[in-house]
């Protein structure tokens, strides 16, 4: 095996939204999957070996995986951005294979060891965790942030944790299915609107004035969903002089408010995946400070994965784990 590699046993995968639009349609994004490819990256594992440059991890670590990979020679790598790294290899990316596999090599230095504190499921959960730091940290949320969150599904709801970690003092989320709303009140919204086709986009920006009070509107806003009609109300929403930031992966093209934005001067910004925030996750996970068991919400063994593919398809439930090995 590579000198800087770890073999892994795989424990947990959950499953992301991508991996479903790679399943259901071939595609997710501007990815496109040309020829069959195994999916899962959202992964927790054991170490089984370890290749003899690996110093940090030994055998019988508990680790979660960070799958992308990036080349760590181009100009983007150096500069410290490697998540744009243009040759990155990432699990269940195309044409990569994902960690749905009993065993599988990974590069030792994007495979984080974590505490007995966090559980194999929760584990498993720290790669969307990472994403939702990510786009807190990219957006500036802080101590006393007002935060405004579209799309309560996974990411929605892995950012609230992650926006509340960071110090949001006020987080309000909106979504198109009140159960998620519910979880997103448990788990820490001050205030979710639920979203119905009767509402107008003009309707839908004063519930978002009004959740903040106080004439009042958010600093920071997270469109986590991908709908394009969220991509509008966050740059509609947003306070002038504030950031609106495109988390969610939608259609490839969008009609946006671009002139209202650049008049009130919202600064609009890409998340794209994480980098560095992967340690960040694991002590987040490991304060016992955010509920992540709370987002589990079915759990297969692995020769169910087709099951489990469908029920993630539904859209039941939140979060869809599959157990690979014990």
């Amino acid at each position: 095996m590579p000198f800087s590699d770890v073999l892994l046993r795989t424990l947990n995968v959950g499953i992301c939204g991508s991996d479903v639009h790679y399943w259901a349609t071939g595609q997710c994004g501007t990815f496109i999957v040309r020829e069959p490819m195994i999916l899962g990256h959202e992964t927790s594992a054991v170490v089984e070996a370890v290749g003899c440059e690996v110093k940090h991890l030994k055998v019988g670590d508990r680790v979660a995986t960070e799958p992308a990979v990036p080349c760590e020679r181009c100009s983007y790598c150096r500069s410290g951005v490697y998540n744009l790294c243009p040759d990155i290899a990432c699990h269940a990316t195309p044409p990569y294979h994902g960690t749905l596999v009993k065993y599988f090599l990974h590069r030792a230095a994007y495979a984080f060891k974590v505490p007995d504190s966090v559980d194999n499921e929760e584990a498993a959960m720290i790669e969307p965790l990472s994403v939702a730091v990510h786009s807190c940290k990219r957006s500036g949320v802080t101590v006393g942030s007002r935060v405004l969150i579209t799309g309560a599904g996974p990411i929605g709801i892995y950012t609230l944790m992650a926006a509340r970690a960071y110090g949001a003092t006020r987080v309000v989320l909106t979504d198109i299915n009140e159960e998620r709303l519910k979880l997103a009140r448990e788990l820490g919204a001050d205030q979710t609107i639920l979203v119905t086709k009767e509402l107008s986009e003009e309707e839908l920006v004063a519930k978002v004035k009004e959740a903040f009070g106080d004439g009042e509107q958010p600093d920071i806003s997270l469109e986590c969903s991908g709908a394009p009609s969220c991509s509008r109300l966050v740059l509609l929403a947003t306070k002038s002089g504030g950031v609106a930031i495109q988390v969610g992966l939608g259609p490839p093209n969008v009609s946006l408010p671009i002139a209202d934005a650049a008049i009130r001067e919202v600064t609009i910004l890409g998340a794209f995946r994480y980098k560095d925030c992967f340690p960040t996750a694991v002590a987040m996970a490991a304060s016992g400070k955010l509920n992540l068991k709370a987002l589990a919400s079915h759990r297969f063994d692995f020769k169910d994965c087709l099951e489990a593919y469908k029920v993630a398809k539904s859209g039941a439930g939140m979060k869809v784990i599959i157990k690979v090995t014990e």
